[in-house]
């Protein structure tokens, strides 16, 4: 069992930066791929970021590359994402997420996580 919680998040200005820590709980976490996920008012669920159980592998959504940036501290049960530069269509909750499954395959699909954390908003005005 995993349980997740999220921090960091806020109103900041286009342009701006912020960064959201993810805080574990459970001894296997170490073992799990992580991810970050947004949703917008009235839009679905979307992947934005994940990263394999070691870091060594990442994987980004196009909307994010070289914006942001997922990393994590197994010796910290902590997972971060790094969010520079952003935009007015960068707003939604965010969420952090575990799953057992490591191939890179289902990095980005949603039904495999199955840990969530409660989600922290983040707001960017113009």
């Amino acid at each position: 069992q995993v349980q997740l919680v999220e921090s960091g998040g806020g109103l900041v200005q286009a342009g701006g930066s912020l960064r959201l820590s993810c805080a574990a709980s459970g001894r296997t976490f170490s073992t799990y791929t992580v991810g970050w996920f947004r949703q917008a008012p009235g839009k679905e669920r979307e992947f934005v970021a994940a990263m394999s159980w070691n870091g060594g592998s990442t994987y980004d959504a196009d909307s994010v590359k070289g914006r942001f940036t997922i990393s994590r501290d197994n010796a910290k049960n902590t997972v971060y994402l790094q969010m520079n530069s952003l935009k007015p269509e960068d707003t939604a909750v965010y969420y952090c997420a575990a799953s057992a499954y490591g191939s890179y395959t289902y990095a980005r699909d949603i039904a495999k996580y199955a840990y969530w954390g409660q989600g922290t908003q983040v707001t960017v005005s113009s």
